[in-house]
């Protein structure tokens, strides 16, 4: 009969430890149970499948003495079966023998058994080894649990600094889009652009080694400060509801350099280098620049701009496009898919608008979330 054996000896047990001994022969049990009943709450089984069950049901055995000379299922298959299993794998397993057998004590300590005890039984060996291993268990198990409220601990610390650092940029993000008149929405847009675009361009070859899984979180999560540079332009300037005349635009322009060297001044200032603030600076100085080297601050082409800003250029001028601004409408999608297409190899590199084609019902798609429900008062005419 397939059934587990409770060994009650009417004696109050020490230790909370509970033990669960194998072995197909009743006067083993027997007598391992009287040894360790008066100490450990005893739960016996006699053969491999009962230890099985056992040991997966509550309350779960915190050790086992497993006989290895079993009919059916060997302790060894016993044991294979225990470790393979998620539930039981931690549960110390001491091998109990009648052999004298060198190999099969190395065979058990291969397949994960923590000791050997010897028939027949030396009781104060039985009991030192016993009260060893559970020990080390508590040992262990105190180990565990430390551990994964430390791992917890910096789980919860990494997300409150990434909250903390998330709320910071939008704060300083939104004291530029407040001088731009323009709304929060912008700010969401490019960010799900970003997002979009990278996401796109992960697996391909150009663009793989950079755009690991933190690379893309961290310049989502930067993007927002490209234009934090338009704090330092006149008013006269930044609000003009008109196109900007020559001189005017010069000025307009400078926004790029002044948001990078304003991220520059904060990095110095802090003890180690932040990942957030390089690629922040990146995407203010050069996401104006263009693939063909006609761009601004510093006239940089092909992959000498950093992929951050080439993202955050095809991003930005796609938001300008299909959003409405005092001296325009929104022009239709097609139609601003179009003109980021005519920018393929000359503003855009070819192979992040080749991505922003393939994608573009996500691209239209993150617009239409975030919609502005109404214009902005005013806005510099940018040059495309």
């Amino acid at each position: 009969m397939d059934r587990s054996i409770d060994l009650d000896l009417n004696r109050p047990a020490a230790s909370g430890a509970t033990l669960l001994i194998v072995d197909d022969q009743p006067e083993n049990l027997a007598v391992l149970a009287d040894l360790l009943g008066g100490r450990y709450p005893i739960r016996a089984a006699r053969s491999g499948v009962q230890a099985l069950r056992i040991s997966g049901s509550t309350p779960r055995p915190d050790l086992i003495l497993l006989d290895i000379m079993m009919p059916e299922m060997d302790g060894f298959e016993v044991l294979h079966r225990l470790r393979a299993n998620p539930a039981t794998r931690e549960i110390p397993v001491i091998f109990v023998t009648a052999l004298d057998d060198r190999q099969a004590e190395v065979q058990g300590l291969e397949a994960g058994a923590v000791d050997f005890i010897s028939k027949p039984f030396l009781p104060s060996v039985v009991l030192a080894r016993v009260a060893t291993q559970l020990e080390l268990k508590r040992a262990r198990d105190r180990l565990r649990e430390e551990n994964i409220w430390l791992e917890q601990e910096v789980n919860r610390r990494m997300e409150e600094n990434a909250l903390i650092q998330e709320v910071s940029i939008r704060a300083l993000a939104h004291l530029a889009e407040i001088r731009d008149l323009e709304t929060g929405n912008h700010l969401l847009r490019t960010q799900g652009y970003v997002r979009a675009l990278a996401g796109r361009l992960r697996h391909h070859p150009r663009f793989a080694a950079i755009l690991t899984d933190r690379y893309i979180e961290v310049l989502v999560r930067s993007a927002p400060l490209h234009d934090i540079g338009k704090v330092g332009i006149p008013d006269q300037i930044l609000l003009k509801p008109g196109r900007l005349t020559p001189d005017e635009w010069e000025i307009m322009k400078t926004h790029a350099a002044l948001g990078s060297d304003a991220i520059a001044w904060a990095e110095r200032s802090t003890p180690r280098r932040l990942e957030f603030l390089a690629l922040a600076r990146e995407i203010a100085r050069w996401h104006h620049e263009r693939w063909d080297g006609t761009g601004y601050p510093d006239g940089l082409s092909g992959e000498q701009i950093p992929a951050s800003a080439r993202l955050m250029a095809l991003a930005d001028v796609f938001d300008a496009l299909v959003s409405v601004r005092v001296y325009k409408d929104a022009i239709p999608y097609p139609q601003a898919r179009a003109i980021i297409d005519q920018g393929r190899g000359t503003h855009f590199d070819p192979d992040v608008v080749d991505a922003f084609t393939a994608g573009f019902e996500t691209f239209t798609a993150i617009a239409e979330r975030f919609r502005d429900t109404h214009g902005p008062v005013g806005e510099p005419v940018p040059a495309f």
